[in-house]
């Protein structure tokens, strides 16, 4: 048995004493099942014990950009994240109060004037290639995963995901990734990987992996004669 399949074997879970909501990161490079990943757990948990936050809602708002210019811009970078907005969403989740989650436009690239109100629960999941590399919002989280799948899957799922969804041409995306993705991905979200609690292989299908974090987490919110559940 690898080192990787004895951690999820046995997931590890920091206690949590008070009745704060639990606070679960999710990274991985881009298609590398992180929402297929965060998806399952909230239906396996339980969607009305669940807020989800994902990063690329909280990209910058690049309105006041032409639309040449914004097509232009890394939003594989870490500065392309309004994550001090972020941050400020989950600690006003933590302090019991409804946010109102920003929706954004991946055709457009900027943030709509539509919002989603997202409740605050005993179990918040926050996802994004980058979320564990800032400091600031990894230090706010109770667990952390990291989805790691290999490079050519998640290359093919880009393709049929950006043409597909984002109306992007084959050349587009694959400029796209040469220039700004894989770097990005070398540079900042796999050195990220050593921040993570638990390391699921193979993504979205690894239902194993996925069933063992949920138990857990589970039995975190359970916790104190299952207060964190009973109260919402």
């Amino acid at each position: 048995m690898s080192e990787t399949e004895q951690n999820l074997s046995q997931p590890t879970f920091p206690s949590t004493m008070t009745l704060a909501p639990l606070i679960l990161g999710i990274a991985g490079g881009t298609g590398s099942g992180k929402t297929t990943v965060a998806r399952s757990l909230i239906d396996m948990i339980g969607p009305e014990h669940t807020a989800y936050l994902e990063h690329d809602n909280y990209y910058r708002d690049l309105s006041h950009l032409s639309l040449e210019e914004r097509a232009q811009v890394n939003f594989d970078h870490p500065d392309s994240f309004d994550t001090e907005f972020m941050i400020e969403h989950i600690k006003t989740l933590k302090a019991g109060k409804t946010i109102n989650k920003p929706v954004y436009s991946y055709t457009n690239h900027e943030r709509t004037a539509e919002v989603i109100p997202v409740y605050p629960q005993p179990l918040i999941i926050v996802e994004g290639i980058l979320v564990l590399e800032n400091p600031q919002l990894r230090a706010l989280m109770d667990i952390k995963l990291f989805v790691d799948t290999e490079d050519d899957v998640r290359l093919v799922r880009r393709l049929r995901r950006d043409i597909a969804e984002r109306g992007r041409s084959l050349e587009r995306v694959l400029g796209q990734y040469e220039a700004t993705v894989r770097p990005m991905h070398l540079t900042f979200v796999l050195p990220s990987r050593r921040y993570a609690d638990v390391i699921i292989p193979r993504g979205g299908g690894n239902r194993v992996a996925i069933q063992m974090v949920a138990d857990g987490v589970t039995r975190q919110l359970q916790g104190e004669g299952g207060k964190k559940m009973a109260h919402r």
